[in-house]
């Protein structure tokens, strides 16, 4: 199993390097891990790329997982409708972490 660390910042302006550091691993066979621990920032381009991420590696038949996910990144995904398509639980409800969440 291999993890990639996501980083603190997953602004606008990180989501064409964000692509970029995770297109060589969608046809990386086995299960992969994206350590979400350290983001305290996150736009919705870097949502979108991680779900189309995602997306692709599973139709590749290939396992992808979150680990360690913050509040302020799970808040996003819970906000943006897509926790299903990133495989996380929606169980958490703390919205003080998402920028601009009304």
């Amino acid at each position: 199993m291999s993890t990639v660390a996501l980083g603190d910042d997953l602004g606008i302006e990180t989501s064409t390097e964000l692509k970029t550091r995770l297109a060589p691993l969608v046809d990386q066979g086995g299960d992969l891990t994206l350590d979400a621990s350290q983001v305290g920032r996150i736009h919705t381009a870097s949502v979108q790329v991680l779900c189309a991420f995602v997306e692709a590696r599973r139709l590749a038949g290939h396992p992808t997982a979150f680990d360690g996910c913050t509040a302020t990144f799970r808040d996003a995904a819970r906000l943006l409708g897509v926790t299903q398509a990133l495989g996380l639980d929606a169980t958490h409800d703390n919205l003080k972490s998402v920028e601009n969440a009304a």
